[in-house]
């Protein structure tokens, strides 16, 4: 059992994976994000200082959603994101879908994909090999 303290809170838990937040304050999180959802989803061009102000919940935690893609930014929205390798313009996550394209061909080519086992012929030790009728 992996028992740890909450980051927020303090307060012991049985961790099991993600963030290391106890229960309470994970739903808690879960709320503000749903707040946050809402809000932005009811004036798209508001910019992030903006948004965690009115929601009460820090940039840092906004600009997490976005890269998690959790959020997703409405075109010609006040706040900007960009790609993590290009520098292009994007709306939710790290990589444009440019980038993530070229980023996945690259790994699925560097896997080497197992051939086919070529069939085995054998060959009749026989001189003569003729099918045999028994009477």
């Amino acid at each position: 059992m992996n028992v740890r303290n909450c980051r927020k809170c303090g307060r012991i838990f049985n961790y099991v994976s993600g963030p290391p937040i106890c229960v309470q304050c994970r739903e808690e999180l879960e709320a503000k994000f749903q707040e946050v959802k809402k809000y932005i989803q009811d004036h798209a061009h508001a910019s992030i200082p903006e948004v965690a102000e009115a929601c009460d919940v820090s940039p840092n935690q906004i600009q997490q959603w976005l890269r998690d893609e959790r959020l997703q930014l409405a075109e010609g929205s006040g706040i900007t994101l960009h790609c993590e390798n290009c520098g292009a313009s994007i709306l939710s996550g790290r990589f444009c879908d440019k980038c993530k394209n070229s980023m996945a061909n690259r790994l699925s080519d560097s896997i080497k994909k197992p051939e086919a086992p070529k069939p085995v012929h054998k060959k009749d030790t026989k001189e003569n090999p003729k099918m045999r009728f028994l009477n």
